[in-house]
């Protein structure tokens, strides 16, 4: 973490993801948010780029997903490391409640991915700290929900860190208050069977468990995460007594007028 906060994630950025070319006057986020509606790939293309020059952080992303993923564009993924990267550490002590603020802590993620695995291109070696600090910072100063998930699932496995299923818990929780149906899917399991290790230990929490169960699985309803997600709340209500399932369904009815007012 250098001066000011800023993460330095190591390695120099590219020319185009460094210097402006026009200031912010002349692009506005306002051009941006419209730039697909009506004008050619090529125009699109000029919008975004001019506006990622001076930084925007939204004309950053889409440029870091076309160029990641190959869309409209020759995939490049060095290219969209720079942008991700950009993002992170020009931005990394945002306000967490601003505008920016999603875009800001998902870029963190994305380039904690590039740490976790390499990028051999961009002389960029598999760094699991460097990720952790990313993903890290993302869960905690920005309090992402997916971030603060996949921390939760850190120390759960045990992945590089030493396992400890009391905080990967809390983790999990602060996720699946947020409405994180797969954060609410492995709280609600782990909740429910219970857990005892030399960590710490508790017992199972029948009901809360079967509620965070079922709101994942309402949350998650003809998604990817149905069929997984499904089988956990299949066999949590084939153990569970009537009068348990009917507890934990009115609570569900709570958590999700308390997530939905949020």
């Amino acid at each position: 973490i250098g001066a000011g906060g800023v993460i330095v994630l190591g390695g120099v950025l590219p020319v185009y993801a460094q210097s402006p070319i026009v200031s912010s006057e002349q692009v506005g986020g306002k051009y941006v948010a419209s730039a697909g509606e009506g004008v050619s790939g090529t125009e699109l293309m000029s919008v975004l780029e001019a506006a990622a020059a001076v930084g925007q952080p939204m004309a950053l992303w889409q440029l870091g997903e076309m160029y990641e993923n190959g869309v409209g564009v020759e995939q490049d993924r060095v290219r969209a490391f720079g942008y991700f990267s950009k993002i992170a550490n020009e931005n990394a002590s945002a306000p967490p409640h601003s505008v920016e603020a999603d875009i800001v802590a998902r870029s963190f993620i994305k380039v904690g991915e590039y740490y976790k695995v390499g990028l051999p291109d961009a002389g960029i070696a598999p760094n699991q700290g460097r990720a952790r600090a990313l993903l890290i910072h993302a869960a905690s100063y920005f309090a992402d929900a997916d971030a603060q998930y996949r921390v939760g699932l850190l120390y759960l496995n045990g992945d590089e860190v030493e396992p400890n299923v009391l905080l990967s818990k809390r983790w999990l929780s602060l996720a699946a208050h947020k409405g994180h149906v797969s954060a609410q899917a492995v709280l609600g399991d782990l909740l429910f069977n219970g857990y005892e290790g030399e960590d710490g230990s508790f017992g199972p929490q029948v009901v809360e468990g079967l509620m965070w169960l079922i709101l994942a699985y309402e949350g998650t309803f003809g998604g990817e995460d149905e069929m997984w997600i499904g089988e956990l709340l299949t066999r949590a209500m084939s153990i569970a007594a009537p009068e348990q399932r009917m507890e934990a369904n009115d609570a569900a009815s709570n958590v999700r007028n308390r997530i939905a007012q949020n």
